[in-house]
């Protein structure tokens, strides 16, 4: 079974269109995965894929059950298979008790619309939970409620062209000779192959596309270069590293580039320091999420700092470590800058 054959038979089973032998494989993916040892870390795209569960079970008469109780996924959780993508986003709700039960009641049918008109085909997701599908480049698509995107049915030629309308998250397929081009009202993001989301729905002001993995190029869809990739961004453009994004207004036509909300872990780094210096902590945090801080280096040497990071998020994490050293930070761009008057005697654990 391939990555996008698994995707495909999870969306049948949260629809209700699974057959009885796809049902037993989905929950049987859960039972294994429940006897693993498991930490907590961020889920990729946890909120569509919660959603979509949960959804399922509601439709399904169960959502007046027990109280759900939280499983956290496993560790080297952005290194495994898509296989234990899904079957973690089940562990992360704790279903193992309903989804029998859920299985047995089918849901209604969702309002999909797939129209194909003069050699294009539209999406629409007129439902009220994300709708997983599949490209003709084997690209995956999670298309969010209220949201529609269009593309030429064959999906030929030089570049692989959408037009968005609403929210989608995209993994796309590697394809360097063929880039990948997601359209909305306001903005053109172009990549090569890599994970990403666009928001850009109709009547708002705003666009924003945020970054999972890889590089991507975003530029003003007016007088947007469309030769301009990732390796060769536009001049007027901005390039998104994981743990950014961009936001574009239509009033001020400026795309501001920044840190998403909830950076992810992306290296994995051991958070635990018994009098080691400020600096070496910093560098931690900078390699586990991707971003860059600034400090000076002057007023910083010297000063050593015992403290313990666990689950926090890295703006947590880095609020503890001010605390630690009275001193503060703030956000430029897609930087850190922290200001520091010197060493304190303080430590945290």
């Amino acid at each position: 079974m391939t990555e996008v054959e698994f995707h495909l038979l999870l969306q049948r089973y949260l629809n209700g269109h699974s057959s009885p032998k796809e049902r037993a494989m989905v929950e049987r993916w859960y039972t294994q995965l429940g006897a693993a040892k498991l930490v907590a870390q961020p889920l990729p795209d946890q909120e569509a894929v919660e959603g979509a569960i949960w959804q399922r079970l509601q439709q399904a008469g169960v959502g007046s059950g027990p109280k759900i109780r939280t499983m956290p996924p496993p560790a080297a959780f952005w290194r495994r298979p898509k296989l234990r993508w899904a079957a973690a986003a089940l562990a992360t709700l704790g279903l193992g008790a309903l989804l029998p039960y859920a299985t047995h009641r089918a849901a209604p049918p969702l309002q999909v619309g797939v129209t194909t008109e003069q050699g294009w085909t539209r999406r629409t997701n007129a439902t009220r939970q994300v709708q997983v599908f599949q490209l003709p480049d084997s690209s995956l698509v999670t298309l969010h409620p209220g949201s529609s995107l269009r593309y030429a049915t064959a999906f030929l030629g030089p570049k692989r062209a959408i037009y968005l309308e609403g929210e989608a998250f995209f993994k796309v397929s590697k394809n360097p000779a063929r880039p990948f081009l997601v359209f909305t009202k306001q903005v053109v993001t172009t990549v090569l192959g890599t994970s990403f989301r666009v928001k850009a729905y109709a009547g708002s002001n705003e666009a924003s596309v945020a970054v999972r993995e890889g590089k991507v190029a975003v530029q003003a869809r007016k007088d947007a270069d469309l030769e301009a990739t990732p390796a060769h961004p536009a001049v007027t453009g901005v390039l998104l590293l994981p743990n950014q994004q961009v936001v574009y207004s239509a009033t001020s036509r400026h795309l501001k580039k920044e840190l998403v909300d909830k950076p992810v872990v992306l290296v994995p780094q051991a958070f635990e320091f018994e009098e080691r210096p400020v600096t070496e902590v910093l560098a931690a945090l900078e390699k586990a999420y991707g971003v860059h801080m600034v400090y000076d280096k002057a007023k910083l040497a010297g000063c050593t700092v015992s403290i313990t990071f666990y689950n926090e998020p890295l703006f947590e994490k880095l609020g503890l470590l001010c605390k630690s050293l009275g001193a503060y930070y703030q956000l430029s761009d897609a930087e850190i800058i922290i200001h520091s008057t010197g060493c304190q005697s303080k430590t945290a654990n």
